[in-house]
């Protein structure tokens, strides 16, 4: 994730000292919640409680159905899994799907996290909040919910499949907001939802919705299809450049937001020679932030995780496809700790494997080549360079001089393409 709230406003963000270690110096720290460095942080778990889902996403990684997968973790194999992440010591454990609250036992699963210390997020449709269901949320000890909508009206449900989806999330997000449970807005950026930016931002401020992830797209599961949906490359500088606008806006206000990036590293650099053009006293402090935190050398496997709902580890929720383990047979914390899997000890030590631009890159310790899956997904080799990186070849020092306006012409403004 990319604090567009810090890195490019300068303003504190929930979670900075995390994301950014010992640099960040917050009245709110106390000892032993920051990690000496990125890489020696134990990985937030996503855990795709169930496949089954209510919508039809276009962009589903899980590629989630309604009726679902009847091979799911137990009750009581999901509160052991809870137990070892617990004892492993994870910051937090996402409760993901599928739509998590079509999980009969999910509240039950939730109360039990909260019984282990765990700091439990809940990433849901919100079309299922009902004012009984927003209570039990609460009431099961969730710290965060975050409603998925990619647009407004039209858009989100023409994306989400289902009509009437915007008006229903946009209700269970009020219910839980109004009960004092902090809650965000996740969005997907495509060609057809990013035209609604300026529209989601303006929800935000009337709704008092006080954090915003926007989501660079990964061709995993359904996704796979959206290539003609994917933005490109100027595009996607577009798109952020809106984002940095209205984060700006929202931080010149007087009330506190939290405006991240997520999935494309590339977005820190990209801030990064923003603060330079634009003459900030701060860029040479927000790079150093960043190289702290590392990207996607200290994401993917490392920082993150993903259990799925037949309790398969994975390196992150978009690599379905590879399986380190499952927790039936063997725990999160070995499974997690294990030194002898290929595509493990890569992720961990990517630098020396990493090929083409992302080698060569000048922001490669604060990028840390981005989002590995996707370029495995895109070009059948993990450590190829990210299709998503939309940094021209001079900008990430590849070339100078006469040869710069080629490279902004070239293939780093072209098409993303799957």
């Amino acid at each position: 994730m990319i604090s567009i709230t810090r890195l490019y406003c300068g303003k504190e963000a929930p979670a900075d000292n995390l994301r950014y270690g010992l640099h960040v110096k917050r009245p709110t720290t106390v000892p032993g919640d920051v990690p000496v460095d990125a890489a020696s942080r134990r990985p937030v778990v996503v855990w795709n409680v169930t496949s089954r889902c209510n919508l039809n996403c276009r962009h589903c990684y899980s590629g989630s159905t309604l009726r679902g997968s009847a091979s799911e973790l137990t009750t009581e194999e999901g509160k052991a899994l809870l137990d070892d992440l617990a004892a492993f010591g994870v910051p937090a454990v996402l409760f993901s799907g599928g739509e998590p609250l079509m999980r009969e036992d999910v509240f039950d699963l939730a109360s039990c996290a909260r019984e282990l210390n765990l700091r439990t997020t809940l990433s849901t449709n919100g079309t299922l909040v009902t004012p009984r269901v927003a209570d039990r949320i609460l009431d099961a000890g969730f710290c965060y919910a975050g409603v998925s909508l990619d647009g407004v009206g039209e858009t989100n449900d023409l994306f989400r499949g289902r009509k009437g989806a915007f008006e229903k999330a946009v209700g269970g997000l009020r219910l839980l907001r109004d009960r004092g449970l902090r809650v965000g807005l996740r969005m997907t950026l495509t060609r057809r939802t990013a035209p609604d930016l300026d529209r989601v931002f303006d929800l935000i401020e009337a709704e008092g919705i006080r954090r915003a992830c926007f989501y660079h797209l990964c061709y995993s599961g359904r996704a796979a299809d959206l290539s003609s949906q994917a933005l490109t490359h100027e595009e996607t500088r577009a798109a952020v450049d809106r984002i940095l606008a209205r984060t700006r806006l929202l931080a010149d206000g007087p009330d506190s937001y939290d405006v991240l990036t997520v999935d494309n590293h590339a977005d820190g650099p990209y801030v990064y020679l923003r603060l330079v053009e634009e003459g900030s006293e701060r860029s040479a402090d927000v790079l150093r932030l960043m190289e702290w935190n590392g990207g996607g050398l200290c994401s993917s496997g490392v920082g993150i995780a993903d259990v799925d709902w037949r309790g398969n580890v994975h390196p992150d929720q978009f690599w379905l496809h590879y399986c380190l383990g499952n927790v039936r047979q063997r725990p999160f914390s070995e499974i997690w700790t294990r030194t002898d899997d290929p595509l493990l000890a890569g992720l961990r030590d990517r630098k020396p494997l990493l090929k083409g631009r992302c080698a060569r890159c000048r922001f490669l310790d604060a990028c840390g080549g981005s989002l590995r899956v996707r370029a495995e997904l895109a070009c059948g080799d993990p450590w190829a360079p990210d299709p998503a990186c939309y940094l021209s070849d001079e900008e990430i020092g590849l070339i100078t001089g006469a040869r710069a306006s080629q490279g902004r012409s070239g293939d780093s403004v072209g098409r993303q393409t799957v």
